[in-house]
């Protein structure tokens, strides 16, 4: 008999714990769906907007960063960018010899892509857009790739070091610091990132050559497809 007895509460029990695994279940597939903007957040308070649908996203933008500008341009090479990914430093002194040969018939463009396993590539990419409000670009990011192995990998923020970085390249700071805070400028990384996702891009770094999605294997290769590209 206190068996018998014992079985309805069980029985009672169970849908309060199903609602739970439930609500569990939904919170995860929102946390899920919501990583690719996690790096992004962590410098940020406001949540980011929806992913943009593919029909609306955009490779290229008015204000993408164009590292060169060809008098007559024969193709586009666009790179999505994680400040703290090893491979995106890795492939950056390649990329900054392929401008050097292709930058004249190229347009090599840069997006913001922050991953979210990097606790610090939101942090980055805020002071590289901080940097390039004021023309310094390409310093900050190869300031950045440069001293990878520094700050990379470290769960507490590097804001302070980039501010050190930004002093260096010998920026406005109250520009520098009133850019980091603004929220366009995380909108302006949030934008990147949202076309990314919207056209495939699931890692760092990732190169559409006049649109397409490149699957590289090689350097070869990869300058073979430029070569005809410019072609």
């Amino acid at each position: 008999m206190k068996q018998t007895a014992a079985v309805p509460n069980r029985a009672r029990a169970d849908p309060a714990r199903t609602v739970r695994v439930a609500v569990w279940i939904i919170l995860g597939l929102i946390v899920a769906a919501g990583l690719i903007w996690y790096a992004v957040l962590t410098t940020t308070k406001p949540a980011p907007a929806a992913p943009q649908p593919a029909a609306s996203a955009q490779l290229v933008r008015e204000d993408s960063h164009r590292l060169t500008s060809p008098a007559v341009e024969k193709a586009q090479l666009v790179e999505f960018l994680d400040f703290e990914c090893e491979s995106c430093r890795a492939a950056h002194p390649l990329v900054e010899q392929l401008k050097q040969e292709y930058g004249d018939r190229i347009t090599f463009v840069n997006r913001y892509y922050p991953l979210p396993g990097h606790r610090n590539s939101g942090t980055a990419a805020l002071a590289v857009e901080a940097s390039a409000q004021q023309g310094k670009y390409e310093q900050m990011a190869a300031k950045l790739f440069e001293t990878q192995p520094e700050w990379g990998g470290k769960q507490e923020s590097q804001a302070a070091v980039f501010r050190g970085f930004a002093q260096e390249l010998e920026l406005d700071m109250a520009k520098y610091d009133a850019a980091v805070a603004a929220e366009a400028t995380r909108d302006r990384i949030r934008k990147d990132a949202a076309d990314g996702a919207a056209l495939g891009v699931t890692g760092t770094p990732t190169f559409f050559l006049n649109g397409k999605k490149l699957t590289l294997d090689t350097e070869a290769q990869f300058r073979q497809l430029l070569t005809d590209a410019a072609r």
